[in-house]
Parts: C-alpha cells; sequence; structure tokens
C-alpha cells in the first residue's frame, strides 16, 4: 500500500482562505442567468451544489467564507469598474469586494440553510445598524448647545435600556426595539441575563445595534415601540410593552400588549395566544428624570 504525502503546494494551498457568494433566493439565481456565463437554472440544484462544494472543501482542510451575491450589487459594480458582468472573473471580484465590505461568514461545517439564514440576519443587521446610524446623523446639532441631537438620542436610549432591566427580575430577558419610517420597519433585539438588581450582562455588538435603533425611536416623530419577554424561573413567560413617542416611553396596559402580539401585522386577524405566556402592562419606566436634553 502506497501512501501519498501532500506536496508543499498542496500545503500552501491550504493556507488560502477562499470566499463563496451564495444567491440566497431563487429571485436572486433568476437575476443571474441573463449571463451566458453563469450555468445554473434551479435554486434547489443550485444549493445542493454549494453545500456539496463547502463539504468538500472542508474535507480538504481549506477554509471558506461565505458571503451574500447581490445581483443588483454586482450590475452596479461592473458597472462602476468597467468590468464585463458576464465573466466568471468578474463575479470573483465581486464577491472578493462584497466579503471585505459586508457580513461575511466562515463556513464551520454546519448545514448550509442554516448558514445561510445566519448570513441573512447578519446582513439584515448591518443594514438596519447603517441606516439608523445615518438617520442619527441627519438630525444635525441641538440649537442650545451645538451638540450634535444623535448624542443626546444615544443618551437618553443607555438610560431607558437601563431602566427598564433595573425592573427585571433575574432570568433571561429579550428586548425588541421596532421603529417605522419610510415606508420600512427596523427591527433590533437584545438578549439579557440578568443576576442580581443592576447587572445584567449584554453582548456588545448587539447592545451597540439596539441602543443606535432605540435612539432613533426616541428621536424621530414616527411610530416605533419597546417589548420585553421575561422568562425567570418558577414563573410564567411575561411580555411587556411601550409606546415611544417623543423621546419617552409610555407603558402600554395588558390589553394593548395582548393586541399586539395576537394579531397578525399583515392581515389584522386575531392570532391565538401563546400557551403559558402572560401579556402585561408595561412598567413605568421614570425615564422622564433621565438625561436632559442638554446639560
Amino acid at each position: 500500500m502506497t501512501t501519498t504525502h501532500p506536496t508543499p503546494r498542496q500545503l500552501l494551498r491550504r493556507e488560502i482562505a477562499g470566499t463563496l457568494g451564495l444567491l440566497a433566493s431563487a429571485d436572486d439565481l433568476a437575476a443571474m442567468r441573463r449571463y451566458r456565463t453563469f450555468l445554473f437554472e434551479d435554486h434547489r440544484t443550485y444549493l445542493q451544489q454549494a453545500e456539496a462544494l463547502l463539504r468538500s472543501l472542508a474535507a480538504q482542510g481549506r477554509t471558506t467564507s461565505v458571503v451574500l451575491f447581490d445581483p443588483a450589487e454586482f450590475a452596479r459594480f461592473c458597472a462602476q469598474e468597467g468590468l464585463d458582468p458576464d465573466t466568471t472573473d468578474s463575479r470573483a471580484r465581486y464577491t472578493a469586494e462584497a466579503a471585505a465590505l459586508g457580513p461575511c461568514i466562515l463556513h464551520e461545517g454546519e448545514p448550509l440553510p442554516e448558514l445561510l439564514g445566519s448570513l441573512v440576519a447578519e446582513s439584515l443587521r448591518q443594514a438596519t445598524w447603517e441606516y439608523a446610524s445615518d438617520l442619527l446623523d441627519e438630525l444635525g446639532d441641538c440649537p442650545r448647545c451645538a451638540t450634535p441631537l444623535a448624542h443626546h438620542a444615544q443618551r437618553r436610549a443607555a438610560h431607558l435600556l437601563g431602566a427598564a432591566l433595573d425592573t427585571t427580575a433575574p432570568g433571561h430577558h429579550q428586548l425588541v426595539c421596532s421603529l417605522t419610517t419610510a415606508g420600512r420597519t427596523l427591527l433590533a433585539a437584545l438578549h439579557a441575563d440578568t443576576r442580581t438588581a443592576g447587572e445584567a450582562l449584554l453582548d456588545h455588538e448587539e447592545t451597540v445595534d439596539f441602543t443606535t435603533l432605540l435612539a432613533c425611536a426616541l428621536a424621530l416623530p414616527a411610530p416605533a415601540g419597546l417589548v420585553m419577554r421575561s422568562r425567570v424561573e418558577g414563573e410564567p413567560e411575561e411580555v411587556r410593552g411601550w409606546r415611544l413617542r417623543a423621546g419617552r416611553a409610555q407603558p402600554l396596559t395588558a390589553a394593548e400588549v395582548f393586541d399586539a402580539y395576537c394579531t397578525d401585522p399583515v392581515t389584522g386577524e386575531p392570532v391565538a395566544p401563546e400557551p403559558g405566556v402572560e401579556y402585561r402592562a408595561g412598567t413605568p419606566l421614570d425615564d422622564d428624570h433621565g438625561p436632559d436634553t442638554c446639560h
């Protein structure tokens, strides 16, 4: 039996990280079919082949990252760079550009649907943060103290988050901030594990995203809300909510929280309440005593 050993070139190839640009939907694939050199016709088959490729590369010890391939952005990239979009080289160049500038996830052996879901969620998270940051930047400066209004809004958001967490018992809590503006609804979620009053374990990136959108919700005259779902040992799961308006959090009644959770947002039809979940009025957060606009 002859044992073959990898050549130095093969060993070096394993050190090179590759990137796969992935078309997330059947519509994306259909948009790419305009190009003669793009040979896939069926999205399901395309995903099966992509997963097989990732498994093959992993078996070879190769490291592969995955990035979303956006056909519209690809066309703009090619036009800007003077590239022919109907070539594999152009697609490879765009994939490298997308990986450098946008969300990119390392494949670690998970099934492709799970990887794709994580990638889409990360892309949405980044897009929401960027859009919310732009909205804050557009607020301008405070006419009284010349400090950026974004700074005041972020201070109020941090105070409000702390006030909400101070009302919780030790356990796991998920907060969701929603803001509807310019015909689109933005969402940001934050998971918090509280041990004692005033002490919470928070993910830094989640906190930045959440407080950025919360600051927008407090600063803009647009429909916005805050919901907190809590799981405390020995207690039923509970949901509370607040309406965000004019820089303040107004507690919703238990009936309003129930209506918000038990109504289909698209059809307006009633939805059965979740078993074991109690819908409760929002706790007053006393945010009138938060930081002033100017100090």
